[in-house]
């Protein structure tokens, strides 16, 4: 019998994941929704971990005021703003799921959904995804933009990595296992995801407007956007590292090609001195010589940051959660 199908008689476990930070507008609607959605579901019991970011709003008051009266409602803490991925990461440690479905708090993906996604994990999925057909209040340049990196992603990877499949999954425990024995210290959850392997599902919905507050990854003011793209990009693949030993080749091919021509016209009597072709020349030397160390650069960034070994985050406090877990 598989995990999924366990005693009738024991009610499953669901945890969810939240990674944020200052939602205090989103809060109240956010729990309401989730219980709203969840307490329906037949032989299901559930916990929330919200994963609190180091947020300077009102949302950890919030968040502890709902913990005390509810035990399902679980909170940590961290010691410092650490990012999304690694407060996933966190709660991902300290559920104790059947399945463990993670997704963003700002009512963006609709919790309404995760019936459907319990619905595909019970038929036998280990993971089910959720594709966005439509993305309601987004910028259709930021649009534009994202969906040429998940081309530029998928054209290097080994791996598929869906289109238009964000943070919002259930994972199955068998998964999540396997999800949580990675230790690399700039993880790619997209891909690793499908990385894992196992059954996988998908489950279609149109995205929704921001419900309140702003969002934390707008593309020209955050670093985040253009981090993930790069670690997407060389998380799955040595292919740029390839690309820059050809490219430093066929730069190399054509200067040789270059010098002929120039003996060649001298030869004869007809080369012609120019100041732009030595400068258009250099410049194209040094921007490929400069593109070839970036790409090495950010390889090597990604060794020396797994080779320091620090951790991916710092607990400050756990609420409605044991202390001695990591």
């Amino acid at each position: 019998m598989s995990q999924q199908h366990s005693d009738a008689a024991q009610p499953q476990l669901l945890s969810a994941v939240f990674s944020m930070r200052n939602e205090e507008g989103v809060l109240d609607e956010l729990i309401a929704r989730m219980r709203a959605a969840l307490d329906p579901v037949e032989n299901l019991d559930y916990e929330l971990i919200f994963v609190n970011d180091d947020s300077t709003d009102r949302s950890l008051e919030i968040l502890t005021a709902y913990a005390a009266e509810d035990k399902r409602i679980k909170v940590i803490n961290t010691s410092r703003r650490f990012g999304v991925i690694q407060g996933n990461l966190a709660g991902f440690r300290h559920a104790k799921g059947d399945a463990i479905v993670y997704l963003d708090a700002d009512l963006q993906d609709p919790p309404e959904l995760i019936p459907t996604l319990i619905e595909k994990w019970r038929e036998g999925a280990e993971v089910v995804h959720t594709t966005r057909t439509h993305r309601h209040g987004e910028n259709p340049v930021k649009m534009a933009i994202t969906r040429g990196a998940y081309r530029v992603i998928n054209f290097f990877s080994e791996i598929e990595i869906p289109m238009d499949t964000g943070n919002f999954k259930l994972i199955s425990r068998r998964a999540m296992d396997e999800l949580l024995k990675i230790k690399e210290q700039e993880p790619f959850l997209r891909g690793l995801v499908c990385w894992v392997g196992f059954k996988q599902e998908f489950v279609y919905y149109e995205r929704q407007a921001r419900y309140a507050g702003v969002t934390h990854f707008a593309l020209l003011r955050s670093f985040n956007p253009t981090r993930s793209f790069v670690s997407g990009v060389i998380a799955f693949s040595t292919i740029p590292l390839y690309f820059a030993l050809l490219l430093g080749m066929l730069v190399s091919s054509g200067s040789f090609a270059y010098l002929l021509y120039i003996i060649v016209t001298r030869l004869t009597g007809m080369h012609q001195p120019g100041w732009s072709a030595i400068m258009v020349t250099m410049l194209f030397l040094g921007g490929v010589i400069l593109f070839t160390i970036g790409v090495l650069g950010v390889y090597i960034a990604q060794i020396y940051a797994n080779v320091q070994g620090r951790p991916q985050y710092i607990i400050d406090n756990k609420i409605n959660l044991d202390e001695d877990e990591s």
